[in-house]
């Protein structure tokens, strides 16, 4: 059953989902926001989900976290995100915390987005250009979810699931630009510059591409730890950036040139 946060504000709810299950995966985050809606969704949704599986009497839980999640991030999102996989360490329940890298595929919205911008913008300012990232394929992570949930010898452990290669932020937005056949000159912005690009993101309307929450993640590598499992204890090797997305984004540009021919030819 495919569940958002709406589905489930009230602790009654929540308790109707997750009752006759036997694992509940939680997948529900946010990327941006103020802290009390990052406290909402990080640590208040795992905490009631705790007591509706204590109520409902499923002791299975898969959570997934962040990769540099940590008490003492930089950001709201990462603390946040910390704090709320430690109210399922100790709940006592059957918990495996996976922590994904940033996640990339065919609809993502970190290659896409980069390339997307370079369709249209000269140049490409960017927040934290080098900031180390390690990016995980999409099918990967859901490989590893399926695993975790099928295999009793993951409870109580914590998984990070990155690719095989890491990237500065820089790198991967050319890569995203010369892929989708609209490489742009990418220049790093000082930090100052680069709060008050998020904080006009931030004023417009819609959910920002940036915020000056996801600046202060960029502060910090998110790249794996080297102290805990990764995917190859699940058996997965991890795929390249470089097999999965040259293809997808040259695809989807392409596809947008024949819209554009379409509606040129009246169609």
């Amino acid at each position: 059953m495919d569940v958002t946060l709406a589905d489930v504000n009230r602790d009654e709810d929540l308790r109707r989902v997750v009752a006759d299950s036997d694992v509940v995966v939680n997948l529900i985050a946010r990327l941006h926001g103020s802290a009390a809606e990052f406290e909402q969704t990080h640590v208040g949704l795992p905490r009631r989900l705790v007591e509706a599986c204590r109520l409902t009497g499923v002791r299975r839980v898969v959570h997934v976290s962040a990769l540099g999640a940590g008490a003492d991030a930089p950001s709201m999102y990462q603390r946040s995100k910390a704090a709320g996989e430690a109210v399922l360490t100790a709940s006592g329940l059957d918990v495996t915390l996976m922590r994904p890298s940033v996640v990339f595929g065919a609809d993502d919205r970190f290659m896409n987005l980069f390339a997307r911008l370079q369709t249209v913008l000269p140049v490409m300012p960017l927040a934290g250009a080098s900031c180390r990232l390690q990016p995980v394929w999409v099918r990967d992570v859901a490989d590893a979810l399926v695993l975790a949930v099928e295999r009793r010898d993951t409870i109580g452990r914590i998984y990070e699931l990155a690719g095989p290669k890491i990237y500065t932020l820089a790198e991967l937005v050319r890569l995203a630009g010369r892929w989708s056949g609209h490489p742009r000159p990418v220049f790093g912005l000082p930090a100052p510059l680069a709060k008050l690009q998020a904080r006009v993101m931030e004023c417009l309307p819609g959910e920002p591409m940036i915020s000056r929450d996801n600046v202060d993640s960029l502060k910090v590598d998110n790249v794996t730890s080297g102290t805990v499992p990764g995917l190859a204890a699940l058996g997965i090797t991890p795929a390249a950036l470089e097999s999965v997305m040259p293809m997808l984004l040259a695809r989807r540009d392409g596809i947008a040139r024949l819209d554009v021919w379409r509606r040129g030819a009246g169609r």
